[in-house]
């Protein structure tokens, strides 16, 4: 099966788009980006990027040319504000994909900065975000979108990481290239003594439950943050579990991004009790 990645730009590849969205994110008519502003977007620097095959779109990127605020003041940059597959071809590489290309595109563009914003506790987002893509983050942001009622989202709080891309330095070129370098697992990690803040304890029912973090020492350059597996499972089966794992993470992240800690990779154990880790540094440079 192939799979082409190129631009969408007219009305009726725009409407494949809009149509997609109402498959990836099901229940909510109201946060389907719609046709006409998807076209306004792509008439003004926005780039639309659509993975097709045999004429069905199957997955897409959607961003536009925005500001950000610096130490040094505003400065330009793209924000990647929507992708999605579809659910029948995810797991294929689509996203890395995807973005890969929008990463060509924007540093066409003479843009250095891509962003984003994802659920800090789906481990297939942040797998991609973080450790393939080699995006790094220090920003959690509360209630970003304000209450969601589309099928994934509704009924927890929309918490949000904001994730840094920046697409000129070695440490993304590197993760991008055909050689990239090989991923690093928890042996690795804990090797090189990372401190584990939270391991998790499952319930009778197989479910992984949040527990009192263990404060870290001062001056630890390397922890992990571990987060569940399957949050969406988790979420489905049980939604008083999914709010305190909300919670848990809220105040974790929060309260080490303010101590200067930065996420800078993330471990995805497979298994029969699959786990995952967020991996936190002390002051790396996100070069």
């Amino acid at each position: 099966m192939t799979i082409q990645i190129r631009l969408l730009e007219s009305p009726e590849e725009l409407l494949l788009v809009e149509e997609l969205q109402r498959q990836v994110w099901p229940g909510n008519e109201t946060d389907v980006v719609p046709v006409h502003l998807l076209r306004a977007a792509v008439d003004h620097g926005g780039l639309v990027i659509g993975a097709l095959t045999g004429g069905q779109l199957v997955g897409f990127v959607f961003g536009f040319p925005g500001v950000t605020e610096s130490r040094g003041g505003p400065r330009p940059m793209h924000a990647s504000h929507m992708a999605g597959i579809h659910p029948d071809y995810r797991d294929r590489g689509l996203g890395f994909r995807l973005k890969r290309a929008q990463w060509q595109m924007v540093r066409a563009q003479g843009l250095g900065l891509i962003q984003w914003t994802y659920d800090p506790l789906l481990s297939r987002n942040a797998r991609l975000n973080i450790a393939k893509l080699g995006a790094v983050c220090n920003t959690y942001i509360r209630e970003y979108y304000g209450e969601m009622r589309d099928g994934l989202n509704a009924g927890l709080p929309s918490d949000r990481l904001r994730v840094d891309w920046w697409v000129n330095t070695s440490r993304v070129e590197r993760r991008l290239s055909a050689n990239s370098r090989r991923s690093l697992d928890l042996a690795h990690f804990l090797a090189s003594g990372a401190q584990i803040l939270n391991p998790t304890r499952l319930r009778p029912d197989g479910w992984p439950e949040p527990v009192e973090v263990d404060a870290a020492a001062e001056g630890e350059n390397l922890l992990l943050v571990e987060i569940p597996a399957d949050f969406q499972a988790l979420r489905q089966a049980d939604a008083a579990l999914a709010l305190a794992w909300r919670m848990h993470n809220r105040a974790l992240l929060e309260d080490l991004f303010a101590r200067g800690y930065l996420i800078t990779d993330f471990v995805f154990l497979p298994g029969a009790q699959p786990r995952s880790f967020y991996v936190l540094s002390h002051g790396e440079s996100t070069f």
